[in-house]
């Protein structure tokens, strides 16, 4: 079954557009859903929409959304209105400018959407917004109504397609001051910086998301398994202190066992890398003259 789109309409820059279709890009059903239970029946609780003053139920064919004025009073919107709001960018995504990937603060970066050609007449004029995307290196920014609200989207190539990262607003970002600006100027010594910076090295490596599991949700469902076998909850590890006392102390300790389990994993790789395993070790250490006289015999 394909993929149900998020937002159809057309992507324009200038006087070229085609009809693209948008596509949530995430997803989180994944994740192991909970629900409210009743302790005494065991029965799922049910949420009711209740009237503030009165206290009864409201059903939803009495259900409205309204804006509170500043008197007091509600200014009551219907579906149809908030449906009907006059805005270009409901139907059409129009590139307003590029921009340099780099001028792009990573604060400001939402949820990601990708974005294909929606029939056959578009492809042209889609690859070629495309292309020229990725020749110049460089980020279209437009906007799109979505779920009744106006989001501005970067859009950069991917593949054979365009992934669309919604921005947020600057008013939708705190003022980072507010939580930097108590914290002391501190003068790092350089010795200090320099273990620091051999830790790094030491474990330097590339992203794979592959290699990152949601630990919490792998815990979650091992509880639930267990519960259901009838067994004891499996115990949470006990956090160890730390106890530093010499900064620089826990560095050189911090080096030293990074240095000592890069050789652990190098032994490891050269064990298991061989045919004959120890065999494969010795011959890894052999001197190199004996090594040349074991050739020639062979």
């Amino acid at each position: 079954m394909a993929p149900r789109p998020t937002w159809k309409g057309y992507l324009k820059l200038s006087l070229v557009s085609c009809s693209i279709a948008m596509y949530t890009a995430t997803s989180t059903s994944s994740r192991t859903r909970l629900h409210i239970i009743n302790r005494e029946t065991g029965n799922r609780i049910r949420n009711q929409a209740i009237d503030s003053e009165t206290g009864d139920v409201v059903e939803n064919e009495n259900k409205v959304k309204g804006y509170e004025a500043d008197d007091g009073r509600y200014v009551l919107l219907e579906e149809e209105e908030l449906d009907d709001v006059a805005l270009e960018s409901t139907h059409t995504l129009e590139i307003e400018a590029f921009v340099d990937r780099d001028e792009v603060d990573a604060i400001y970066l939402d949820e990601s959407f990708y974005i294909a050609p929606d029939d056959e007449v578009a492809y042209e004029a889609f690859a070629v917004i495309r292309d020229a995307m990725k020749k110049k290196n460089m980020v279209a920014l437009g906007r799109v109504v979505t779920h009744r609200r106006e989001r501005l989207l970067m859009l950069q190539p991917r593949g054979k397609g365009i992934i669309a990262t919604a921005l947020r607003y600057k008013t939708e970002v705190r003022n980072e001051r507010n939580y930097f600006d108590d914290i002391p100027a501190t003068k790092v010594p350089n010795d200090m910086l320099k273990l620091a910076e051999h830790i790094l090295d030491q474990k330097r490596g590339a992203f794979d998301p592959d290699k990152f599991e949601d630990r919490y949700e792998a815990a979650l469902t091992a509880l639930i398994k267990a519960k259901r076998a009838g067994k004891e909850p499996p115990a949470a590890p006990t956090p160890q202190p730390s106890n530093v006392i010499n900064l620089m102390d826990a560095l050189r300790r911090s080096a030293k066992g990074s240095v000592k389990g890069d050789a652990a994993k190098g032994a490891a790789a050269e064990r298991s890398g061989g045919r004959g395993g120890k065999r494969g070790a010795r011959k890894k250490t052999a001197k190199p003259k004996r090594a040349k006289k074991t050739k020639r015999a062979a």
